[in-house]
């Protein structure tokens, strides 16, 4: 990649058509993909055993530098969105670029039309009775979601869309994946589940988090208390443990930082913790990006602990399929190296609907208020770049 092209970056940003193609923005790279050549197939070998055996064929049949790109859903057994793409650019960072710092297009004013599944007082209902549970002593946290859908009078912008999600928060994750039978699954998610380069990994968990404020003095105070907050500590903690234990066993050495600090998005502060590790070789090679992500999916972050049971309660509260929410997106190249970004902050569009998800941790001393008003700030960073004053 040719770091100092000023502007090219931005330009594969606003090269962005929708349909087959993927755009993926990172703080260490910007992609985006044309068509498909090969899918990844759905059958009973495990994800990363297909991913890799198609990436193989590919450069048996003479790719050069394949790549597998796309999204995996929240239920591993599910049918994922990946493909080898025909057309592959890459850039530097968006954040690298000077000319992100332009303004996007306000959006068109828009008749939206907004409905909430559930409506919020059932949500609550629904974090009161995991909450009573809990105190029962089933469980210990589980990661309830709410969505709202959005239905325009006339076909979805997504170009103008991405457009505004990666110019509002260039130093996340802002991705545009198709997502089948003519959805896109679009977003932009601060939190990066798993990245490999050669034999380094960084995960980067988040779990923790608050609102922020116009008011600096506010916003600043917002923050200060998040990091001596006992509730949103033991919940990070929670899942930087799961982490730790999930990528050890790949791993020669592995760092994992005592304490959070903060990552801030446009519309919410998180508790963060950056782990990095250096891979360790079994029979000659080390784990692949996706295999490392696999072992990590689904976190306590995005379903709860214990996992079995917090995907049982998921599918006993919630009234809708997840799909790819909290599932993970990104992509992988044959060396096994890639980056996979857990998918949050995001909404499936088709034609001229929209659903956006938003979930909240629910652990004993959860409130059904405090996190009903969560997943509203989190529906934010989306409502934004749609022009959805909520």
């Amino acid at each position: 990649m040719d770091t100092d092209a000023v502007g090219s970056a931005t330009a594969l940003l606003d090269a962005y058509p929708a349909g087959d193609a993927l755009f993926f923005a990172s703080p260490t790279r910007t992609l985006l993909t044309h068509g498909v050549r090969a899918e990844v197939p759905h059958d009973a070998r495990p994800l990363p055993e297909r991913v890799a055996a198609t990436l193989a064929e590919r450069v048996g049949a003479g790719d050069q530098a394949p790549l597998v790109v796309g999204a995996v859903p929240f239920d591993h057994t599910a049918p994922a969105a990946l493909a080898v793409p025909d057309a592959v650019q890459w850039a530097p960072p968006l954040a690298q670029d000077p000319l992100i710092a332009l303004p996007a297009a306000a959006p068109e004013a828009t008749g939206w039309s907004v409905r909430p599944v559930p409506e919020p007082a059932a949500y609550g209902a629904a974090v009161a009775a995991a909450v009573a549970r809990m105190r029962r002593g089933e469980f210990s946290k589980v990661v309830l979601a709410r969505t709202l859908e959005l239905t325009s009078p006339d076909d979805l912008d997504l170009p103008a869309m991405v457009q505004r999600l990666a110019r509002r928060d260039p130093r996340g994750y802002t991705f545009a994946v198709p997502a089948g039978a003519g959805r896109t699954l679009l977003g932009a998610s601060p939190e990066l589940l798993v990245s490999r380069r050669g034999g380094q990994l960084v995960a980067n968990p988040l779990a923790g988090s608050t609102p922020r404020s116009a008011d600096l003095a506010e916003d600043v105070r917002r923050a200060a208390a998040l990091l001596e907050s006992e509730k949103d500590l033991h919940e990070h903690a929670v899942v930087v443990d799961a982490v730790r234990a999930a990528l050890a066993p790949y791993c020669a050495s592995l760092h994992v930082p005592e304490r959070p600090t903060l990552v801030r998005t446009a519309a919410m502060w998180h508790l963060s913790t950056t782990v990095t590790g250096e891979l360790a070789e079994r029979d000659g090679r080390a784990a692949s990006a996706l295999e490392l992500a696999c072992a990590l999916h689904p976190t306590p972050a995005v379903c709860g602990t214990p996992t079995d049971l917090a995907r049982e309660v998921i599918g006993d509260l919630e009234p809708f399929d997840r799909g790819l929410y909290t599932g993970m997106v990104g992509w992988e190249d044959a060396s096994g190296d890639g980056e996979w970004v857990v998918t949050i902050r995001c909404a499936e569009a088709e034609r001229r609907t929209l659903r956006l998800y938003a979930g909240a941790g629910v652990v004993a001393a959860s409130t059904p208020e405090a996190e009903t008003a969560e997943t509203g700030a989190k529906f934010q960073t989306f409502l934004h770049a749609v022009g959805v004053d909520q």
